[in-house]
């Protein structure tokens, strides 16, 4: 399941003084979807053995939305793996359909028990495929 959605709705305190939707609020939305994501389509052995990280953001902002509207979530795995890492893009919808909000955040995975970042097992990545170009 490469691409996987979740609906958030803008609450009051997710307004900023603009009477928008505050930037934290987004990276908060990007990391949910990105999480939910992972819980839905990951083995839970791969759950339990293995976490995430981000290590960086890069969103561009084109819209946004006020109290009380919704947007949609979009995220998938544009490419395969890249040793520890691997790109994930996230795009928010609108109501009309049009993206206002896209997001490339970069995601390391870390083993458990040691702690320590691992190379990305074919495993854990094969349920995200298929990748917009193969490694």
């Amino acid at each position: 399941m490469n691409r996987y959605q979740k609906t958030f709705t803008a609450l009051p305190q997710h307004i900023d003084e603009l009477g928008h939707v505050n930037n934290a609020v987004w990276v908060d939305w990007i990391q949910q979807v990105a999480t939910s994501h992972w819980a839905a389509v990951a083995a839970p052995e791969h759950q339990e053995q293995y976490v995430w990280v981000v290590t960086r953001h890069e969103i561009d902002y084109r819209g946004n939305v006020g109290e009380g509207e919704s947007v949609t979530a979009e995220t998938f795995i544009p490419e395969g793996p890249t040793g520890a890492r691997f790109d994930r893009r996230v795009d928010f919808r609108n109501a009309a359909g049009k993206v206002i909000v896209s997001a490339k955040t970069t995601w390391a995975i870390i083993d458990r028990p040691t702690g320590r970042l691992v190379r990305v097992p074919r495993e854990v990545a094969e349920p995200f495929r298929p990748f917009a170009s193969e490694v």
